[in-house]
């Protein structure tokens, strides 16, 4: 590669030539043209010196032709080179500030008209929001500069080179460039101009930039105004015609605040903005305003003077076509889905969004954290050994990157703390981010989870903290030393509000153990909750050899270096549809708290601001999920922070069976967000009296008898079931094993997680290593009573091959009352020193004449539970087909399970096939179910979905207990209460026809 172009790339320094002082994004009415649509593009595998391209009269009708914005990865089936998914690792050597000589390079070129009334402007302004890496700008051949920061805003100064009539514009873009090394975020290196392109008249007498600070005391608002133009551009004038405010200021010396009046607060619950216009003689500025006061008081965020509580998720620009190009439609449904799942905040991990969602943000309701596009991970590998984060030839590439990210947005409401970035280490570069930060805009705090000291930062930050650390985080009185800190840094930490910036790793089926965060965050009021990791899953939407569509996940492109599915973490799977972690983190956090004491209820509203005005609150009663009453409950109004007890209707009692009473919270009317009617927080109340576990009829006199047997709706040859309510089956087998979840496949870190744990290793290995997954039985005996007319016993030793462990497995099927009864008792061997996946039995269901394809049940739903994951759980009666009880995680594992199981029936094409009741065991704990094509071992060999084989099997699973989730595969593990350790254990069930 030639010097000059190594240089180039390899030069840290932020941009180059005419490149504009960062500026808000503003709406205005001087003329503009957008450059998006279809562009030239030549796609070179090295970085060339020559320009020649952009030269006016370069030929370019052999090029392709490309969309801007989009990702040129993501363009022409794979011609274009592929995507690349890494978290920490840098996809080229660490050797900073350089980058390899196989560098992709896009060529651009498109022609533009300028409109002829242009000529008055007193600039023309070129404007990329958005592009990926490096880039370099021509206009008809003049070079008119470089910048860095990918998912940063920069404007050119174009005026010397535009002219009437025909223009070109040509631009390089370098896949990788200096610039990489600070924006290694966990997600797609994904190349190309992926924002808007778009050239701007700058009239004489315009207005440059204009910043309304307002803010909210007793009632009031505030505008504290900011106004960049020249002197000639003025007088300038504020008017909020809502508000009666109309400002004149004749000169920038009589800009001063302006009292608004009496206003409305803007808050996440209730966004309330204000039109408001901002102009000259020659341009008006349109900005929508909220009234709100951000500060920090001892330990406590506030806004509007009462403390905030982050409901949040991490946020990516994801989506499995477009990559990060922006569409508002998706964008707009995307947060009124987060509102419908009770999310209040964002955090824009790990950069700033497109400009426009922060508009929906302040429209619809979010407490938004604004994270700086910087992220230097891969360093941590080498102990940060050359980390640019403490390195000053980095120090204006680190400011220009907070000094964009802060002027782009500042407008906002919804933004009410600012972050330096992510995973970046420390260092002198970032406290001067922040001292700028702080000087820049004294209100909003400045956030960074690696300060660990608060050297720099104004919130106390961790990401990934268990519940023990975060309860000592947030406990007065005590000395315990925080993560990295000395005492005295501890105590200076823990005099600052507490944020949980990352938490919960939805990665797969998990993360268990939100309800207990959200409990301290009650009881611990400087912890001021947090935000899940992540919203979405980042899938790529591709097609497999047999033509199945399919999301790819890291390592699906050839990658060399990569990191396979960690990218497929979020609570939303990549086509939008809810995981069950995203019901449950409704469940948990949602704004309406629910008491019961006797024949009254307290109603909590734990929202921030909002009173329950907007809500209506229905009940109902249902007899073993069957419904039998319903009305309205009456609920005063409650503000925000109090409670209010409600006298309950007359529950009628089911005379034999489960009564509950559910109490659900609901909009009163439509949100733009939801329709009338929408479920904002719902409680169940179990109103039955108590019913005795039906007792064990223990026979004695068992004599070996293998032969042929029919009991009941059961037939058995020499021990064996082959028949079940006239459908073949086999079974019951034990089943000890799940395919395993992302968090089941993490090594532990041994730190605070269960005595069972081995650092270093996965729970899946150890699983694998016991032989769970290749249990082999041996019939030790078949046995029938003397009278030989009414029962079954079989004893089985169960183990795997080269292990000495075992479990004893004694079955008994039995007639009880007419009923076939069957009584599944499951011992462990001693030695047994890890947890267990699961402790069940499985039928297999062939699919003979009519396939077992649905389910209808009485118990936990309606989607699956797991012991650490229940909130969202309710007991009633539900249904389903074989399909939609499993979700289609990016990686095949454990899924469907259904806790609570009382009674449960198989269904072909609409018709009952088979009836199971689960009756509880001595301990009066209920079993679950799990309905599914694939067995377990199928599941863990796969690595997508396509890779499932055909099945002409159902299989059912009764498991009388299951492992936790946990949240290990970038957290936490399964907290000790959940963990399933190996245990005897009961499972007794009832068996009909259907």
């Amino acid at each position: 590669m030639p010097s000059e172009l190594s240089a180039y790339v390899s030069d840290p320094t932020p941009g180059r030539g005419a490149l504009r002082p960062a500026r808000s994004w503003l709406h205005s009415d001087a003329p503009s043209l957008s450059l998006n649509g279809a562009w030239r593009f030549r796609l070179s595998p090295t970085a060339s010196v020559a320009q020649d391209f952009a030269a006016e009269e370069f030929d370019d009708h052999a090029w392709e032709s490309i969309p801007v914005p989009s990702h040129w990865v993501l363009e022409g089936d794979g011609a274009h080179g592929r995507p690349i998914y890494t978290n920490i690792q840098f996809p080229f050597p660490i050797d900073p500030p350089h980058v390899p000589d196989e560098n992709p390079t896009g060529d651009y070129r498109r022609h533009f008209a300028l409109p002829a009334d242009w000529s008055e402007a007193e600039r023309i302004v070129l404007r990329f929001d958005g592009v990926e890496s490096l880039f370099r700008v021509w206009v008809n051949g003049v070079d008119i500069g470089s910048a860095g920061g990918s998912r940063l805003a920069h404007e050119f100064d174009v005026t010397r080179a535009v002219r009437p009539g025909d223009n070109v514009v040509a631009v390089r873009v370098h896949q990788w460039s200096a610039a990489s090394y600070v924006e290694d975020q966990d997600q797609w290196w994904l190349p190309g101009i992926f924002r808007d392109v778009t050239l701007t008249a700058r009239p004489a007498g315009g207005i440059e930039d204009v910043w309304l600070r307002t803010g909210f005391r007793d009632g009031r608002g505030r505008v504290e105004a900011e106004i960049t133009a020249e002197a000639s551009a003025f007088p300038v004038t504020l008017r909020i015609p809502e508000l009666g405010v109309e400002q004149v200021w004749a000169t920038a010396a009589d800009v001063t605040p302006v009292d608004a009046g009496e206003v409305e607060p803007w808050s996440a619950e209730r966004p309330r903005l204000y039109d408001a216009t901002v102009s000259t003689a020659a341009e008006s500025i349109a900005l929508r305003v909220g009234f709100r006061t951000v500060e920090i008081r001892g330990d406590r965020f506030l806004v509007n003077g009462r403390r905030v509580v982050f409901h949040g998720v991490n946020r990516h620009e994801a989506h499995p076509v477009r990559g990060r190009v922006f569409d508002e439609e998706h964008a707009r449904e995307d947060l009124a889905r987060m509102k419908r799942f009770n999310v209040n905040a964002i955090r824009t991990s790990h950069y700033p969004p497109h400009p426009r969602l922060l508009d929906l943000a302040d429209e619809l309701g979010f407490w938004v954290v604004l994270e700086c596009d910087l992220e230097t991970h891969g360093f941590e590998k080498l102990g940060w050994v050359g980390n640019p984060s403490d390195d000053p030839a980095w120090r204006e590439a680190y400011l220009d990157r907070i000094r964009r990210t802060v002027e782009r947005d500042k407008n906002h409401p919804s933004i009410v703390i600012w972050s330096l970035g992510n995973e970046s280490g420390t260092g002198s570069n970032l406290a001067a981010m922040s001292a700028w930060v702080h000087a820049r805009d004294a209100e909003r705090p400045v956030h960074y989870e690696g300060d660990y000291t608060g050297e720099y930062t104004d919130v106390y930050s961790r990401m990934y903290a268990s519940v023990p650390e975060t309860e000592r985080i947030g406990t007065d009185g005590t000395d315990a030393p925080l993560l990295n800190c000395t005492p005295a840094q501890s105590a200076r930490q823990r005099a600052k509000p507490f944020l949980l910036c990352e938490y919960a790793h939805a990665m797969g089926n998990g993360p268990g153990a939100l309800d207990q965060y959200e409990a301290l965050v009650h009881e611990h009021p400087r912890l001021h909750g947090g935000f899940v990791w992540e919203w979405r899953d980042h899938g790529i939407l591709v097609t497999a050899p047999d033509g199945t569509p399919y999301h790819a996940y890291g390592g699906d492109f050839g990658e060399v270096v990569h990191d396979g599915n960690f990218v497929m973490d979020g609570m939303l799977l990549s086509d939008d549809v809810p995981t069950p972690s995203l019901y449950e983190y409704k469940a948990v956090v949602q704004p309406v708290r629910f008491v019961f004491d006797g024949d009254k209820v307290a109603v909590t509203n734990l929202r921030h601001s909002a009173d329950t005005s907007d809500l209506r609150f229905r009940w109902r009663v249902e007899h073993d999920g069957t419904p039998v009453d319903a009305g309205d409950l009456e609920v005063p109004v409650v503000t925000a922070g109090e409670s209010g007890w409600v006298s309950l209707p007359p529950v009628p009692v089911a005379p034999d069976g489960e009564t509950w009473l559910t109490i659900d919270a609901v909009l009163a009317t439509a949100a733009p967000w939801a329709p009338e009617g929408h479920v904002v927080a719902t409680v169940q109340s179990d109103r039955t009296p108590h019913i005795p576990v039906p007792a064990v009829r223990h026979r004695t006199g068992w004599r070996p008898d293998p032969g042929t047997l029919t009991l009941g709706v059961a037939e058995f040859v020499d021990g064996r079931l082959v028949n079940l309510a006239g459908r073949a089956v086999t079974g019951p087998r034990l089943e000890l094993f799940r395919a395993p979840t992302d968090n089941d496949e993490s090594p532990s870190d041994g730190v605070e997680e269960s005595d069972a744990s081995v650092p270093g290793v996965s729970n899946a290995e150890l699983w694998r290593r016991d032989g769970l997954d290749r249990l082999t039985p041996r019939r030790v005996s078949v046995e029938r009573p003397h009278d030989k007319t009414d029962a079954l016993r079989t004893l089985d030793k169960v183990s795997a091959a080269n292990s000495a462990l075992f479990v004893m497995v004694e079955s008994i099927w039995s007639l009880e009352a007419g009923e076939l009864e069957l009584r599944v008792e499951i011992e462990p061997s001693r030695g047994w020193s890890t947890v267990w996946p699961r402790i069940g039995i499985r039928f297999d269901l062939p699919d003979g004449g009519a396939p077992v394809d649905g389910a209808e049940w009485f118990g936990l739903g309606p989607s699956e539970s797991y012991p650490d994951s229940l909130r969202a759980a309710r007991t009633g009666r539900f249904s389903s087909g074989i399909d939609d009880l499993s979700v289609d995680y990016a990686r095949p594992q454990e899924t469907g399970h259904r806790s609570g199981l009382r009674r449960l029936t198989l269904t072909s094409t609409g018709a009952k096939v088979l009836r199971v009741e689960a009756l509880p065991d001595t301990h009066g704990r209920r079993p679950g179910f799990t309905l599914s094509r694939h067995t377990p071992q199928e599941l863990a060999r796969a690595g997508h979905p396509y890779e499932l084989p055909a099945s002409t099997t159902s299989r059912l699973t009764i498991d009388a207990a299951q492992h936790g989730l946990g949240s290990r595969s970038c957290g936490p593990d399964v907290w000790p209460e959940f963990a399933l350790r190996p245990e005897a254990r009961t499972i007794r069930l009832r068996v009909t026809t259907g």
